[in-house]
């Protein structure tokens, strides 16, 4: 259970760049300039939210499958790869 994926929501920002949730983590939020830092502020935004979550032994939450994720117009889906052993 080192390497886990959950889907994001990439949402495009009114003032450019995106803004990034996690429909079955809603705290974890983030942002990025462009494509390649929002997918990587992801990365580290899920390691931080899993990883507090681990510390408080709260259970991770089940990633939803990617087909069954609503998507607004403004959005699109990514899947983040995360490898706990590298957070």
């Amino acid at each position: 259970m080192n390497r886990l994926f959950y889907p994001a929501l990439f949402h495009k920002a009114e003032e450019g760049g995106f803004w990034i949730s996690f429909p079955d983590i809603p705290e974890c939020l983030t942002e990025g300039d462009n494509m390649d830092e929002a997918y990587n502020m992801a990365v580290d935004a899920l390691g931080l939210c899993l990883t507090d979550m681990e510390r408080n032994k709260i259970p991770f939450p089940v990633p939803s499958p990617v087909d069954q994720i609503t998507v607004d117009d403004d959005a699109f889906v990514v899947e983040i790869k995360l490898d706990m052993m590298m957070v």
